[in-house]
């Protein structure tokens, strides 16, 4: 472990609850109406969207009404995104005159905006005209956070609540959540990426004079165009060089803003955060990672002041911080390891992995980049995941297994931590033979029903995703690497796919009828089939009366509830994979030749 990776990791935890901490105080004021009560500019442009749009502030909704509304509301979302795709290449700020979208691939990538997944089959800068990234992907950047951060409010107003059906009014929560939280910080952020390098404009791709000739093999063309074949079918190539380069352009720092701050992860370029449009500095590079868990942490502390016991929060956050600690030193010790089938070769590995790694950044910082992303919702990476070790592309892909609750996507990893803190609670009060009660609130057996359903949902979309896949002729068809490596292409695909983060193994070829359908179904139903559930807890825990805290009453405020959470984290959220696991990067890591 090196000192540069150890600073970066302590200065990263020291900024980041330096920052999160007024944040999440800030949050708690905007949700509950007390941050904008009377500021009259502010409030008057939320009472005008009100008024627009015929919502009546002052009216709740039981959990059943908001997670229709919610529903509804992202459904919307997605056909609209969907008909931009398909009508793009009529459609304005085109300067490329890029074609319309394949009626599978948009139907994929608009699931994935809905759903904060942001899984892109697609070649982003020669794909997606700038009108259908700012409309309908920067938009969705912002919507679908905003929806993720709604329901973990809503679930938190469940436990604070005393005998009450209601749960809050979905559209004024995600107008407020969208009006004074994510846009303010998302331009702030653009203007500070616009000065770090990236770029903002609207002009066309410009084709430049490369300071280097840059040479290659060009395929043999008859004389209608076509590329000529030996006997054997393979394609004749001929020398060929080059002095031009085409740079693209586009709206690029206003979608990174939202991109990293909403744990969203879609790239305006097909490289993403590796690009140097989308990440210029070593300094943007930090920033970036610390915007992908500055609104999780934050929620942390808005849960502690919501429910009344700011160490509630302070126990949540302990628990996060402890798993990503150990997970990142783990990702940037085997990544600093020499790849031994390289050593063997010759390769000087005294740096450790460098494939597939952008120098500018090295290994230090991509290794903690990738467990970072995969830890949050978020997907975005400055890195070749499928270049990684064995054990150290096993992190990225254990840390979505676990569910994607060590921060998580935003609103969407505090769910889900609290989802299993109610099951955590529920297994020591079994083994102390007590009802078991979580912030004043019994837990019975509805409650546990929603838990389990909760859990159980991503690892099923996975595991049958994944089976699914490796049994079929168009699944086996998109694996670039044979064996146990291409088994784990599969099984991050889902994986990613079923708990919204987006990043992967890219050496799969995924742009397919087939994986782009299963993947949007794994992300549809990894989405909704957790949110329901999630909403249906904060409506029970709403409604029932708080219980006073007694002699009996099992402390969650404490070290020794933050280590029966990791553990239920752990054990429940990850075991559930540990085959799959077998058969892809363990297998993979004990087939590696061994250094003498």
């Amino acid at each position: 472990m090196s000192t540069h990776a150890i600073f970066t990791i302590v200065l990263y935890v020291g900024v980041l609850l330096l920052l999160s901490y007024p944040l999440g105080g800030f949050i708690d004021a905007v949700m509950s109406g007390r941050a904008i009560a009377s500021k009259k500019p502010f409030r008057s442009i939320e009472d005008v969207i009100y008024k627009v749009c015929g919502i009546d502030p002052t009216i709740e909704m039981s959990w059943l009404s908001y997670a229709l509304g919610l529903i509804a509301f992202n459904i919307l979302g997605v056909l609209f995104v969907f008909g931009l795709q398909l009508f793009q290449g009529i459609l304005p700020l085109n300067p490329q005159g890029l074609a319309n979208i394949s009626p599978d691939s948009s139907f994929n990538t608009a699931i994935s905006f809905a759903t904060n997944t942001n899984w892109q089959a697609y070649v982003g800068e020669g794909t997606m005209s700038y009108l259908t990234q700012m409309l309908g992907l920067t938009t969705q950047n912002f919507l679908s956070a905003a929806s993720g951060i709604v329901v973990v409010i809503a679930l938190i107003r469940g436990f604070s609540r005393n005998s009450i059906k209601t749960i809050g009014n979905l559209w004024v929560d995600l107008t407020r959540i969208t009006l004074y939280v994510l846009i303010p910080i998302a331009v702030i952020y653009a203007i500070f990426l616009v000065g770090q390098g990236s770029i903002q404009n609207f002009d066309a791709y410009k084709d430049i004079k490369s300071v280097e000739i840059t040479k290659f093999d060009a395929p043999k063309l008859d004389a209608d165009g076509q590329p000529l074949k030996d006997e054997k079918g393979v394609v004749l190539t001929e020398p060929a060089s080059t002095d031009q380069q085409t740079l693209p352009m586009g709206p690029v720092a206003s979608q990174e803003a939202i991109k990293m701050l909403g744990t969203n992860g879609g790239g305006f370029f097909n490289a993403n955060s590796a690009h140097p449009y989308e990440n210029p500095t070593p300094l943007s590079n930090f920033i970036q990672i610390l915007s992908i868990f500055l609104i999780p942490a934050a929620l942390c502390f808005t849960f502690g002041r919501m429910v009344g016991d700011k160490r509630q929060g302070w126990v949540v956050l302990a628990t996060m911080l402890l798993i990503f600690l150990t997970v990142t030193f783990t990702a940037v010790h085997f990544e600093s390891q020499a790849n031994p089938t390289l050593t063997s070769l010759g390769v000087d590995g005294a740096m450790g992995n460098m494939e597939g790694k952008e120098t500018r950044f090295g290994i230090d910082d991509s290794s903690i980049f990738a467990s970072i992303t995969t830890l949050a919702s978020c997907g975005a990476v400055n890195a070749m995941h499928d270049s990684f070790m064995p054990m150290g592309g096993f992190v990225p892909l254990w840390n979505m297994m676990l569910g994607e609750v060590v921060f998580g996507g935003v609103g969407t990893g505090l769910y889900g931590m609290l989802v299993f803190a109610i099951l955590a609670v529920f297994i020591a009060g079994l083994m102390i033979g007590r009802t078991p009660e979580y912030l004043g609130k019994k837990i019975e057996s509805y409650e546990m029903k929603m838990v389990a359903i909760a859990i159980l949902v991503t690892p099923i979309l996975v595991l049958v995703g994944t089976a699914i896949a490796v049994m079929s002729v168009d699944g086996i068809a998109g694996i670039a690497n044979p064996g146990a490596h291409g088994f784990s292409e599969i099984l991050y695909a889902f994986t990613s796919a079923a708990n919204n983060n987006g990043s992967a193994f890219a050496g799969l070829s995924a742009n397919t009828p087939f994986y782009n359908s299963l993947l949007a179904i794994a992300m549809w139903f990894g989405r909704f089939g957790v949110i329901v559930p999630v909403l249906a807890l904060a409506g029970a825990f709403a409604a029932k009366k708080k219980i006073a805290i007694n002699e009996g009453t099992m402390p969650t405020h404490g070290p020794l509830f933050i280590v029966l959470l990791a553990g239920t984290v752990i054990l429940v959220g990850a075991l559930n994979y540990v085959p799959a696991l077998a058969l892809g990067p363990i297998v993979e890591q004990l087939m590696l030749p061994v250094i003498h």
